[in-house]
């Protein structure tokens, strides 16, 4: 049997607490347009899916829902608007830096798939100083598909020389957990993020609160 050797992350909700930032910004785009301004815990029920389902759920809520090509202007605006606010709120969750240097240390690859566009997962990541901490990070526009479809995980290991038999997922989302049931790698849930109960409901190999538990939760996956 291969031994688990490599960990997928997500990131928005995941390795960051970036709802703040990402409502503001969708609060500025809607606003502009004389819309009404979705809350901080609205906003969070529509994370997820990337910034053009973040959007779309933006108008919807607020109004007459987009056409296809008034869709792909405003999430251009969108990020327009996200770019100039990626850290003004958003921070790394209690004890990420620690664990994920810990986990490096001990001869872990580190990986993250997200659906966020690459722009900014780069940016942030930046930002965060993590790019030492990982060997690859993809976002939502990365490849044709995105989580919850099993080929975004897949093709980031394929691309990084790792197997689906050493992989194990770490996210908040329900895409997160059924990516890794799609690619049949065990997935571990925190709880500390977005969309917690769908994602209970898919049945995660193993579910914690925060990143203190994380190292044991590995260990009794690898």
């Amino acid at each position: 049997m291969t031994k688990r050797n490599v960990l997928v992350f997500d990131l928005d909700g995941t390795l960051i607490e970036s709802a703040p930032d990402l409502a503001l910004s969708l609060q500025i785009l809607l606003k502009s347009e004389g819309r009404r301004e979705p809350d901080l815990v609205e906003v969070k029920s529509m994370i997820g899916d990337g910034a053009t389902k973040l959007v779309e759920r933006g108008y919807a809520a607020t109004g007459a829902a987009l056409s296809k090509e008034e869709q792909k202007e405003k999430v251009k605006k969108f990020l327009d608007i996200y770019s100039e606010n990626l850290v003004i709120e958003t921070y790394l969750y209690e004890n990420c830096r620690r664990v994920l240097e810990n986990l490096k240390a001990a001869g872990w690859k580190l990986l993250i798939c997200t659906n966020k566009p690459y722009a900014p997962t780069l940016e942030i990541m930046n930002r965060f100083d993590l790019n030492g901490l990982f060997d690859k990070a993809v976002g939502g526009d990365s490849y044709t598909v995105k989580k919850p479809d099993p080929d975004h995980i897949l093709k980031l290991l394929e691309e990084t020389g790792f197997n689906p038999e050493q992989a194990i997922m770490i996210g908040d989302g329900v895409n997160d957990v059924l990516a890794a049931k799609n690619a049949g790698i065990p997935s571990i849930l925190f709880t500390h993020g977005y969309g917690t109960e769908a994602a209970k409901a898919q049945n995660p190999d193993i579910i914690i609160d925060g990143f203190h538990q994380l190292e044991s939760a590995i260990s009794n996956l690898a």
